[in-house]
């Protein structure tokens, strides 16, 4: 389980033959190494460590790149990173499994005052799990959702997020990857069970 809160920007090394190496800022956990088998949410991508002798090293699956926007990573992007939440961590942003239910579409990104806008567009059907100041997981960074109407809405991002995340690389027309509110999906469920 992962709370959107992105601990680290990463550098990808490689993507070949649905294997994924990146490499991590050296400063970012000095006196915590990484664990064979650990989860690390990679733009919202929950995956596990197969090797980190020399960068991190994931396996992909088929899903795993037909689902998400991992495929499109080549040589030198940007990706999100945010380690596994551990029992006594601070929940700071949301319950994030890093299972990506699909793409947004970046519709829109407009700079403001003190902070960005941008817009998304959500697969159909997605809509339903929009609620004004409701949570969204967007390439690993919980967000808050603002005026969603139909399957567009928009996101307010201040200028931490925007400098230390993976979103001031994106621009109308990119994809991320998406992860609704789990609980809205579990809420749903159980009210279909009883109809």
């Amino acid at each position: 389980m992962f709370t959107g809160l992105v601990q680290a920007v990463g550098t990808v090394r490689s993507l070949q033959n649905l294997v994924l190496t990146v490499d991590t800022p050296t400063s970012a956990w000095p006196n915590d190494p990484w664990q064979l088998g650990e989860s690390v949410a990679v733009q919202g991508c929950c995956l596990t460590v197969v090797d980190s002798s020399d960068g991190l090293r994931f396996d992909l699956s088929e899903e795993t790149l037909a689902r998400t926007s991992l495929g499109q990573l080549a040589a030198g992007s940007k990706v999100n990173l945010e380690r596994a939440m551990r029992p006594m961590d601070r929940l700071g942003g949301h319950i994030v499994q890093g299972h990506v239910d699909g793409l947004a579409k970046v519709v829109s990104v407009q700079e403001l005052q003190g902070s960005w806008e941008f817009r998304f567009e959500v697969p159909a059907g997605g809509e339903r799990y929009l609620i004004d100041k409701g949570s969204v997981c967007l390439d690993g960074v919980s967000l808050t959702v603002v005026n969603p109407a139909g399957s567009l809405f928009a996101v307010a991002v201040i200028p931490h997020t925007y400098e230390v995340t993976s979103l001031s690389d994106r621009q109308a027309g990119d994809v991320v990857n998406l992860e609704y509110d789990v609980l809205a999906k579990h809420v749903e469920k159980l009210l279909e069970s009883r109809n």
